[in-house]
């Protein structure tokens, strides 16, 4: 009986594997690009999908994937280190190691601002800014005007953008912060579809057009500003209301600094996957190098990663930032389905719910890959969006308690994003349904 009750069980999962596949290769959608599409029961290590795995395609976002267990892997889940600094007589000198908490507005970090504010030394801010480019390898110049693209630096404050946001009951819309309320310029139009903010290319000027018809919904629009170390200065000026100097001199990088720890690593972990933030992943890899060498490189930290933390993957990984923004980077299926199963053989799995966007619920899958009305989340996944690359890559709970790891890359279609992931939808539920 026993025997015939395995044989049963082995051929509901064949003809169940086999449909899956089918839904796959057959589906019209999907037929029209370039599909890589792995499924694995890590159970039995049992690869049930394999099609294109060992391709290399373009992963957008699904590169966060990487970001996020080289980060968790060097930096652990507690607090990172916020500033560098060396206590030189009545001086303080100290810079960025990274570190995007100071001040950002969603993660609201005061720590390193209170210990500037407490010091009783003379504040000098060591200039390692030009360490860090300010976009990554690959990157369009006219993404300058986005929050996807914003600015990477040694020592961001306030995440580096300014917040507009209108909220219902107002009469207008507010600025965060409000010292760059005197830079913006009001443009009437007669063309009305909603404010438009924009800021000048090369300097923080901004602009926005307007009619006299009052907003009815709330919005939030964040716009990069440009960075340096003289307006961080400025900007931590303020803000400790100590003024802070810059200073030029390469030998304090050769000292050994005292580390202050400041934004909680969970935080950022967790912002960075559910809305998949680019300036939280590329800060990310800039403290990792920190971490490593004291210096911000993320091509350095990228090679560590790649010599020590993922050297096992079946294929190196192409990869030059920390966000997925460049068409550079390229993975494979396969490879992804390999660093899924070391994320989840060393990252525990509340908090991978934690961090991921769960289907149906949170993040960038809240309104995709729901689960039957009052069930829980079935899907747990990164996605990923460029103009010739959608993704998704992560966990997938199905009915019967099994948590598989799938990875899918779609390129080069000339579908919506929304066509690709119902298509997908389709495919994901099948599998939590029946295997």
């Amino acid at each position: 009986m026993k025997k015939l009750l395995v044989g049963l069980l082995i051929l509901v999962s064949s003809c169940t594997v086999q449909k899956i596949n089918k839904s796959l290769k057959n589906s019209d959608v999907l037929s029209q690009g370039h599909m890589g599409f792995m499924l694995l029961d890590p159970e039995s290590d049992k690869v049930l999908v394999d099609i294109n795995s060992d391709k290399y395609f373009i992963p957008a976002s699904n590169t966060k994937l990487f970001t996020f267990y080289t980060s968790y892997s060097i930096l652990g889940d507690e607090l990172v280190n916020g500033l560098n600094y060396l206590e030189k007589g009545d001086s303080l000198i100290f810079w960025g190691t990274g570190d995007p908490g100071l001040l950002h507005p969603d993660l609201d970090n005061e720590v390193a601002i209170n210990f500037l504010r407490a010091s009783d030394k003379d504040l000098y801010l060591l200039d390692n800014f030009g360490q860090v480019d300010a976009f990554g390898p690959g990157w369009s110049w006219d993404w300058y005007n986005y929050y996807y693209a914003t600015e990477r630096s040694a020592l961001p404050v306030y995440g580096n953008i300014v917040r507009f946001k209108f909220e219902e009951g107002q009469n207008n819309f507010t600025i965060s912060p409000e010292r760059f309320k005197p830079f913006l310029e009001a443009k009437k139009t007669d063309s009305w579809n909603g404010y438009r903010f924009r800021r000048d290319r090369y300097k923080n000027l901004f602009s926005y057009q307007f009619t006299d018809v009052v907003p009815s919904d709330p919005f939030e629009t964040d716009i990069p500003f440009v960075t340096s170390a003289e307006f961080a200065a400025q900007l931590l000026t303020e803000a400790s209301g100590k003024k802070v100097r810059v200073i030029q001199n390469e030998a304090y990088f050769q000292e050994d600094p005292i580390k202050l720890q400041t934004t909680p690593a969970d935080s950022i972990y967790a912002q960075m996957m559910k809305i998949s933030d680019n300036f939280l992943a590329e800060q990310l890899m800039l403290l990792v190098s920190d971490q490593l060498s004291n210096q911000l490189s993320t091509s350095d930290a990228i090679a560590y990663s790649k010599e020590n933390l993922l050297k096992d993957l079946p294929d190196e990984p192409i990869w030059v930032d920390g966000s997925g923004l460049s068409a550079k980077n390229m993975f494979t299926p396969r490879s992804i389905i390999a660093l899924l199963g070391k994320i989840r053989a060393e990252v525990p799995l509340e908090k991978i719910k934690a961090y991921f966007p769960a289907g149906g619920e949170s993040g960038t899958i809240r309104n995709w890959y729901k689960a039957d009305e009052g069930q829980p989340a079935y899907i747990y996944a990164k996605t990923g969006t460029l103009s010739m690359s959608n993704a998704l890559s992560g966990f997938l709970i199905t009915k019967s308690g099994k948590i598989l790891h799938f990875s899918c890359i779609l390129n080069n279609y000339a579908l919506s994003g929304s066509e690709l992931k119902r298509e997908l939808e389709k495919t994901l539920y099948l599998i939590h349904d029946k295997y």
